[in-house]
């Protein structure tokens, strides 16, 4: 249900207030790029530092500027269930085509945990779910034995976002779910070998930035091109890294703004780039031609 290429938007802010325009501007763009989807309030979105009428806005602002022509998935996990089930209610309310959902952070509940804590989301909603693995943020793994119940116990829980950096665990997946499961990578740098493997597209942070390149990359990997898919990747490779030097989205917003998409806001505790790593990040821009 959810191949193909997804970009992880930011959310562009002017004066601490979400700069409906510009975003408005981002999504344009995405579309034009052959964009699978869109994922507004992901973490790349801010949306640790939204509060609930912003989060709310800004799936409704990317709801009505795609009008249909791309798929939207809102970010609605958090670590209170209650919280990710009303947040889950309201995107449905709103027109999403599915959301996607964290794993609860920072409590570090047991995979029982959950498997119930998915499972009253999905039994609140009729929309598709992705469920979404980052142990780097979460402190926990999303479970191939879980993940297996979830999909056989809830007909609406069809995907998962893998950022745990091992394409031995997509194998597992893979290996363990059914084949109409979707598995979408979570990192731009390791799209390809996760591909490779059996995942069938991206949840990009790089597509902000290079919409049509990622969706190229993931649209050869999907037509068995891998030669052509290699050769996108290791191209992209420096700017997949470099975007990622800082937390994130801190360089993606930076290099929209030199871009004048976007100013390069972000909200405590984030903040703007260092001297080093913006030098470094602009070197990579110029190289691939992305600036002047």
């Amino acid at each position: 249900m959810f191949a193909g290429t997804y970009t992880a938007l930011v959310t562009p802010f002017e004066n601490d207030r979400v700069d409906e325009a510009a975003f408005a501007r981002l999504i344009e763009g995405q579309i034009a790029a052959g964009i699978t989807g869109i994922v507004p309030v992901g973490t790349t979105g801010e949306s640790a530092t939204l509060d609930h009428a912003e989060h709310n806005r800004v799936i409704e602002l990317g709801v009505k500027a795609a009008a249909g022509r791309c798929k939207v998935i809102g970010g609605t996990g958090s670590n209170s269930t209650a919280e990710a089930v009303a947040l889950t209610v309201e995107a449905e309310k709103l027109g999403c085509d599915g959301v996607l959902l964290v794993a609860p952070y920072y409590n570090k509940p047991s995979q029982e945990g959950l498997f119930r804590h998915f499972g009253k989301i999905a039994e609140a909603t009729k929309l598709p779910i992705i469920l979404y693995s980052i142990p780097g943020r979460c402190g926990i793994e999303i479970g191939v034995e879980v993940t297996v119940r979830l999909a056989k116990a809830h007909a609406n829980i069809v995907a998962i976002k893998e950022a745990g950096g091992s394409v031995e665990r997509v194998s597992a997946l893979r290996a363990a779910l059914p084949p109409e499961f979707t598995i979408l990578s979570g990192d731009d740098s390791l799209t390809l070998p996760f591909m490779s493997a059996g995942a069938e597209g991206v949840i990009s942070v790089a597509s902000n930035v290079v919409p049509g390149d990622v969706v190229a990359l993931v649209n050869a990997a999907l037509t068995g091109n891998f030669g052509k898919a290699r050769a996108m990747h290791y191209r992209l490779y420096p700017l997949f890294k470099d975007l990622f030097i800082e937390p994130n989205p801190v360089p993606a917003k930076h290099a929209l703004a030199l871009r004048g998409e976007m100013r390069a806001e972000v909200r405590l505790p984030l903040c703007e780039m260092g001297d080093a790593t913006r030098a470094k990040l602009e070197a990579t821009l110029r190289q691939l031609e992305l600036i002047p």
